[in-house]
């Protein structure tokens, strides 16, 4: 009997979207089946995963020996690198390609689905920052949809279904504002590590958690919304929206807003990109948390002070130069970031550094992936410079 579920892949599957897309499987059995899995480097619970949905494919990408040793003990058979990556987004029995991994390691196999054919539910920011003509491109030669799994970009989306562009006036993508939001800027100056980590609405990794106190992770968003709705950056603005209820909006030239709404989760919009055209009902399911309007009470709404938050003025500043820039942007950050985790540096330091990488750089226009991986490693190897580390091993990116 022919299986009708739709096939997938999770790359990333141990992170937070990775679980939460394996959440929406479970609660669906019958709509989806787990084709390959992918992580990182946490093997036991990529093991774990793999003995409850029985993937084709396991892969996972750390070089550390004791991972590798760790995985040939509990996953003999897993399939190492970004070959291995690749192989699980181009599996012939998918039909979805879940990009949930972070950092660079994602973009060669993404656009292997891309070329294969694989519908992309995207939640992988590189891709589209660094190589947002370069995916946007192979997307359209393959007839290939790109859908957003980012909370703000699939509000984006859903308020875009069956409107016209030219009668969009701006799109409003909506900030928490983060651990920081009162914050001034002296105290900026001295907050600490645990004091950045203390999102007061998502629970997220480390990196994406001070990504959202500098509000670098909203400058990202609008590189990515630039290319996944082909709008100009003058018709993108960020406001900070405290409670995450409304998670953007798009105005039109009439005036009208529309506005995508919904408690806090991942879950929505990963069930959205996974079921689409389809609107699944989870009425009956874990994942049901209908929203009460009487309970939110009120909504607030709130313009983004850039002098406390250049890091969105610096993205924007990079997206409109286009190029090798953004992709120099991500590649600072990347550095910075850790720097200021392990006390080094302080959090304000972080859009100081990018700031002067950013203007050390010769912008490359129309690069190919190579030119863009190399900015990228370039701006992460300046970073340490400046700051007199040693230059670091990285992952290997093929």
């Amino acid at each position: 009997m022919t299986d009708v579920r739709h096939g997938i892949t999770v790359l990333g599957s141990t992170g937070s979207i990775g679980r939460q897309t394996l959440d929406v499987v479970r609660a669906f059995p019958d709509h989806f089946r787990v084709v390959a899995l992918a992580a990182r480097g946490n093997i036991d619970l990529l093991a774990e995963q793999a003995r409850e949905f029985a993937p084709e494919i396991v892969a996972y990408t750390s070089d550390d020996p004791a991972t590798q040793a760790r995985a040939a003990e509990l996953l003999p058979t897993a399939l190492h690198g970004v070959a291995g990556l690749t192989a699980a987004a181009t599996h012939p029995a998918i039909t979805t390609l879940v990009a949930a991994t972070s950092g660079l390691i994602g973009l060669r196999p993404t656009l292997a689905a891309i070329r294969a054919g694989k519908t992309i539910a995207l939640a992988n920011k590189e891709t589209l920052v660094m190589g947002g003509h370069i995916g946007m491109a192979e997307a359209a030669r393959h007839g290939v949809s790109i859908l957003p799994v980012d909370s703000e970009h699939s509000a984006l989306w859903q308020c875009l279904h069956g409107e016209r562009t030219a009668e969009v006036r701006r799109l409003l993508i909506t900030a928490s504002g983060g651990p920081l939001r009162k914050a001034s800027l002296a105290e900026m100056r001295d907050v600490t590590v645990e004091q950045a980590l203390a999102h007061p609405t998502w629970q997220m990794g480390q990196k994406i958690t001070i990504d959202s106190a500098t509000l670098m992770n909203k400058g990202l968003e609008v590189i990515e919304a630039h290319w996944l709705f082909d709008m100009p950056y003058d018709q993108i603005e960020v406001v900070v929206h405290p409670q995450s209820i409304i998670h953007s909006m798009v105005e039109f030239v009439d005036d009208s807003i529309k506005m995508q709404a919904s408690l806090p989760s991942m879950h929505l919009p990963i069930q959205d990109a996974l079921s689409y055209p389809a609107r699944l009902n989870r009425a009956d399911t874990a994942l049901s948390h209908p929203l009460s309007w009487p309970a939110v009470g009120h909504l607030d709404f709130e313009a983004v002070d850039v002098q406390r938050f250049p890091c969105l003025r610096l993205a924007y500043e990079a997206g409109r130069r286009g190029g090798t820039a953004p992709a120099v942007l991500v590649g600072a950050d990347e550095q910075a970031v850790p720097l200021f985790l392990q006390g080094k540096i302080r959090l304000t330091d972080i859009a100081a550094m990018l700031e002067d990488v950013l203007s050390r750089h010769t912008v490359v226009d129309n690069p190919d992936l190579e030119s863009v991986l190399a900015a990228c490693a370039w701006a992460q190897d300046e970073v340490l410079r400046l700051h007199g580390e040693p230059i670091a091993t990285r992952e290997r990116m093929s």
